[in-house]
């Protein structure tokens, strides 16, 4: 079985160096390489799309009280 990218659990994010971290929320996951258990029982479909979502790569300094 491979990644169940639609998940809600699933969460994908990238590193300013370029590496990419999988994860599962609920800690579902086997770790290497990282591949969603056949019928998972903690599966569940996301409930809101994340197409057209775009993150900034240069996000700039934050603004003053947040970090």
């Amino acid at each position: 079985m491979g990644v169940k990218p639609d998940c809600r659990h699933y969460v994908m994010q990238s590193t300013a160096q370029g590496d990419r971290i999988e994860r599962c929320k609920v800690g579902a996951n086997d770790p290497l390489p990282f591949t969603c258990p056949e019928d998972c029982l903690f599966y569940e479909p996301r409930r809101v799309s994340s197409a057209g979502w775009q993150v900034p790569k240069d996000q700039g300094p934050a603004p003053p009280g947040r970090r």
